[in-house]
């Protein structure tokens, strides 16, 4: 029997506690001798569990058994989730997270402890929920010159904007439906700003390239100040608006930022509505590969961290661990200024010779919505973020909106 704990009870590590119970069936196909959650860690009680007898509040109770193998962190936040794996990982006891903070903040240390003590740090469902992502993307993949990773990486946004275009409606009633049907938190913050698709970004970008790229280094820009205008002008175009994650090689360095993007009809992530996530990985000879499913959750996230374990288990009985390629030295980045698309500006009326002069030679399109005769739109061509920035600071800007390109 394999011997594990789970650290952390809440919704995730109470998903992988049952599907470890109720696939052991399944479990049994991959690791013969199963797998067995030993503690449960936590600092409160659990009367009412199947499972209360397993609960333990000591960190010191799991590390220093000797059966136990595998340890589950599914704490969320940095500490005390960095200190608890580093102790197991020092121990030689393999770590499987789902905490994408802690991931983003110390991937690069908490592998090279792993690999120091013979043992695995996997965290497969800090990115993409139940998706498999980043197994495939460096064993499936690893013989790819991998340029671009694009994704719609929260489901919370993705819900709200989805609802949104649906419906007409504006931001702030979406968010409170959001938060009433338990997709979005009391304080939404870490999901509408951006902070959560862009620490998995920054994960997806390290493990594309090889080397680090801290949350801290990219661009974020979330999801609130999208309004209902902006959805007739994306329809008028024939888009949808999506909250993305993009990650693009360029000649100056790597080019990451979250923030809210025009999709166009056709493109793979145009339809990927509701609490659904989608990621598009584009490799030289393979082309657009995309992965879709259900990015959070209970089951579907615990899923992902037991097949983790699984794994985990499968290199301890035979006895070598595969590094994940995610060293501490920083990857060159593009500058932000650099970065370029196509843009969709929002402009007062009254401006339009003053907004040709200002965007002269770069404006694709003008529109025009007779259900909003004070201002008018301009679609550019592929420009900079400092040309954006320097054409339209003399303007009256109602909104923006950047517009994904294909790879």
């Amino acid at each position: 029997m394999i011997y594990a704990a789970v650290i952390g009870f809440g919704t995730v590590g109470s998903g992988v506690v049952d599907i470890i119970e109720q696939n052991q069936e399944q479990i049994r196909r991959a690791v013969p001798e199963g797998i067995y959650v030993k503690y449960i860690l936590d600092i409160r009680d659990f009367p009412d569990s199947p499972y209360a007898d397993r609960v333990v509040h000591d960190i010191e109770t799991v590390v220093n058994d000797p059966e136990i193998s595998i340890i589950c962190e599914t704490m969320g936040g940095k500490e005390p989730a960095r200190t608890f794996s580093q102790m197991a990982l020092e121990k030689g006891i393999s770590v499987c997270t789902s905490n994408k903070e802690l991931v983003a903040a110390f991937g690069p240390s908490l592998i090279r402890t792993a690999r120091e003590h013979n043992c695995s740090y996997f965290f497969e469902a800090s990115v993409g929920g139940g998706i498999p992502l980043i197994r495939p993307l460096l064993d499936c993949l690893a013989q790819e010159d991998v340029t671009s990773i694009t994704g719609i990486l929260n489901g919370t946004t993705n819900y709200i904007l989805t609802k949104m275009d649906r419906d007409g409606e504006e931001y702030a009633p979406m968010l409170r439906e959001a938060q009433k049907l338990g997709y979005a938190e009391r304080n939404p913050d870490a999901d509408v700003e951006g902070h959560d698709a862009g620490r998995k970004i920054a994960i997806l970008s390290s493990l594309m390239c090889g080397k680090n790229v801290p949350y801290e280094s990219i661009y974020v820009e979330g999801i609130s100040g999208i309004t209902a205008e902006d959805f007739l002008y994306a329809g008028a175009m024939g888009c949808s608006i999506r909250l993305l994650g993009v990650c693009r090689k360029t000649p100056d360095g790597l080019s990451v930022l979250t923030a809210p993007f025009l999709v166009k009809e056709g493109h793979p992530l145009y339809a990927v509505s509701d609490v659904f996530n989608g990621v598009v990985i584009h490799g030289n000879m393979v082309d657009d590969v995309m992965f879709y499913g259900r990015g959070a959750g209970k089951l579907p996230t615990g899923s992902a961290v037991v097949g983790d374990m699984i794994t985990a288990a499968r290199e301890k009985e035979a006895g070598h661990f595969t590094p994940v390629l995610w060293s501490e030295e920083a990857e060159p980045m593009q500058s932000f200024e650099k970065h370029a698309c196509p843009f969709l500006v929002r402009i007062s009326a009254g401006l339009k010779e003053k907004a040709k002069t200002a965007f002269s030679g770069h404006i694709e399109k003008i529109l025009e919505l007779k259900e909003h005769p004070q201002e008018f739109a301009v679609l550019t061509d592929i420009m900079t973020e400092k040309e954006f920035r320097e054409a339209a600071e003399s303007l009256e800007i109602h909104g923006r909106i950047r517009v994904l390109t294909q790879e």
